[in-house]
């Protein structure tokens, strides 16, 4: 019974995923509501992927399948999802710019360009499918990271919609500018596959000197969700990559 339960969290990753994407492609016009919905969704599903590599090492049950499977409903909830995610909101960006939505005519059809520079969202998708194959097949990711994994990108981009939802600091103009969103998928897609080492929450036991590093990270997580809400989720991702240089530099 006990090695079904990884794989029944792993499922349920899966399941969020599929339902933060039909939510995601539910409508033909924007409609942040169901991307606030569908980012909570991708919150359960960062939930259930943490906890499943956690349930295969506590009741060492892990298996290739288990890897595999992950890996799987990763690519739905942490590849497609987001790049679905940041075309919606690169469509809306756009439509807020009406001198950008001048037509190209083509063979007699007018295409718009900015619709086709949307798509541009979906670049974080391969860039994650590339950095999930990578993450399978490199040994050196055991004990932590090379790269930004996939749900701290798709967090990043989850927190937009609940940004624009509750915006306390006047960064709807910000984020809702196609250059700034056509700028964070090209840097998350970089961080996606950059050689990066990052230090994994993963705890062997619980003591300070061992885990300073990740006490101190969970610490200004709860402090940025707590002062900032949603806009916290950025900031603390980018506090995940700075604490995790000075255990680089050390290392080289």
């Amino acid at each position: 019974m006990k090695k079904h339960i990884p794989n029944a969290l792993t499922c349920l990753n899966l399941l969020c995923g599929c339902l933060a994407l039909s939510l995601i492609l539910g409508g033909a016009a924007f409609n942040n509501g169901r991307l606030v919905s569908a980012a909570y969704l991708i919150g359960l599903a960062a939930v259930a992927d943490f906890f499943d590599g956690f349930a295969a090492r506590a009741l060492g049950v892990s298996s290739p399948i288990g890897k595999d499977l992950d890996s799987l409903a990763d690519m739905v909830s942490f590849g497609v999802v987001p790049g679905a995610i940041l075309v919606n909101l690169l469509n809306a960006a756009f439509s807020r710019q009406p001198e950008l939505l001048k037509a190209w005519q083509f063979h007699s059809v007018a295409v718009a360009p900015t619709g086709l520079l949307a798509f541009l969202g979906f670049a974080l998708t391969i860039f994650s499918a590339l950095r999930l194959a990578k993450f399978n097949n490199d040994t050196r990711q055991t004990d932590s990271f090379i790269g930004l994994p996939t749900p701290a990108c798709t967090l990043v981009v989850a927190a937009l919609p609940l940004i624009l939802t509750n915006d306390r600091f006047g960064l709807t103009s910000y984020i809702l500018n196609p250059w700034f969103l056509l700028g964070i998928t090209a840097l998350l897609s970089g961080l996606l596959v950059a050689e990066i080492p990052l230090f994994a929450l993963k705890f062997k036991n619980f003591g300070w000197a061992d885990n300073r590093r990740r006490y101190v990270f969970i610490a200004l997580v709860i402090g940025l969700l707590a002062a900032l809400g949603a806009a916290g989720v950025p900031l603390a991702v980018l506090a995940y990559v700075a604490l995790s240089v000075p255990a680089t530099r050390r290392a080289g």
